[in-house]
């Protein structure tokens, strides 16, 4: 059975390497393992960062000239049509200007995964883009929310007859293990000024503006209030902010250790070298890093933000604080540096987490039931 596949946020064939863009591999090849046929229906970005009322229009002519194409092609040849659309992440700032008019043309089915809907975005700069994916949004047979807040959010926009079906994020956790790559830890570490002999502190984050320059400078608040001896932070990731990230992380002195970028085959090594993995998380829908850690069996000591409680099970896999609570942060960081029974009972919890309830088999179980019932 064919669907089409489209992703107004990032195409899963886009260049650049995102949480976003791995979530929707992550779909595409849960999708495949529950029986369907995919096909990429459009590499648009309508994404606006800005609230650029222009390019929002731009993006919505655009739109409608390829639902046209499309329409005229499956119609020419209707051997070749999908059964159904399936769009991943929409929201205001990247909304669906194609699926909702194809569907509606061939008169298929709809389906959303990670959708949002923040009212208070209404009126203002990106009125447009916040109605196009209202509307998507109510002509879905099914919306797959992916956090629990999502789906409160969402729950208004449901029309009768339509469903709202939670979809917790998730990881192929063996996938991810088998294509590890051996790596010297401790030469590196050596090489990038760090020590050995102390605990060590993990955050896997890109060097970018806003949300993750925001999390690096709370981290470097909240880390500079640590009390416990012998420990250093090991930082994983590059990007344009590394001056401001530097700066952020100041307070720690040499205590930071900055490894660079790493590819994903890379990143088991230090999941399993460090003791602690620590992310503010702010802005964070839900923090796919968050899932990796677990899985290798990392505690986590994270903010309490948005779908963050969603894939860190508090006092069970982690510890989740109030948002920019740097003494709550410190705290919790202190706790378990302290306990080394604490953070193994936490690491064995997050690796069966995400080996029992966070797995693409899950995924393809609840993808291919609610889909399938509406086709």
């Amino acid at each position: 059975m064919k669907l089409a596949f489209y992703a107004p946020m990032k195409s899963p064939d886009h260049p650049v390497p995102s949480g976003d863009r791995r979530m929707g591999r992550l779909l595409w090849a849960a999708l495949e393992s529950a029986g369907f046929e995919l096909e990429l229906a459009s590499d648009m970005r309508s994404f606006d960062g800005q609230g650029d009322s222009t390019f929002q229009l731009s993006m919505k002519r655009q739109g409608e000239r390829e639902a046209a194409a499309l329409i005229a092609k499956w119609r020419a040849r209707p051997e070749t049509a999908p059964k159904g659309w399936f769009t991943y992440h929409i929201y205001h700032k990247a909304p669906d200007w194609i699926g909702p008019e194809v569907c509606r043309a061939l008169d298929i089915p709809y389906f959303v995964a990670e959708a949002s809907h923040a009212p208070k975005r209404a009126r203002g700069d990106w009125q447009m883009g916040y109605e196009a994916a209202a509307d998507a949004i109510s002509s879905a047979r099914v919306v797959f929310h992916m956090t629990t807040l999502d789906g409160a959010c969402l729950k208004p926009l449901m029309l009768a007859g339509n469903s709202l079906v939670m979809l917790p994020p998730f990881l192929d956790i063996e996938e991810f293990l088998a294509r590890a790559m051996p790596v010297d830890t401790d030469n590196a570490v050596i090489k990038a000024g760090g020590r050995l002999g102390v605990r060590n502190l993990l955050s896997v984050a890109m060097m970018r503006g806003g949300d993750k320059l925001m999390s690096y400078r709370q981290l470097g608040t909240a880390l500079a209030r640590v009390t416990a001896p012998d420990w250093q932070l090991l930082v994983i990731g590059e990007g344009e902010k590394r001056d401001e990230v530097e700066k952020a992380l100041s307070p720690l002195g040499s205590r930071v250790v900055y490894l660079g970028a790493m590819t994903p085959e890379k990143l088991p090594a230090w999941y399993d070298y460090a003791d602690l993995y620590v992310w503010p998380a702010c802005g964070e829908a839900y923090g796919m890093a968050f899932l990796e850690a677990e899985g290798c069996g990392l505690p986590v000591v994270a903010g309490r933000i948005r779908g963050v409680p969603d894939v860190v099970k508090d006092g069970e896999t982690g510890l989740l604080t109030p948002p920019d609570d740097a003494d709550a942060f410190a705290w919790s960081v202190d706790r378990l540096l302290a306990s080394l029974p604490l953070r193994e009972k936490m690491g064995r919890a997050g690796s069966r987490f995400v080996r029992t309830e966070r797995t693409r088999a899950h995924a393809a179980h609840l993808l291919g039931t609610h889909i399938r019932g509406a086709l």
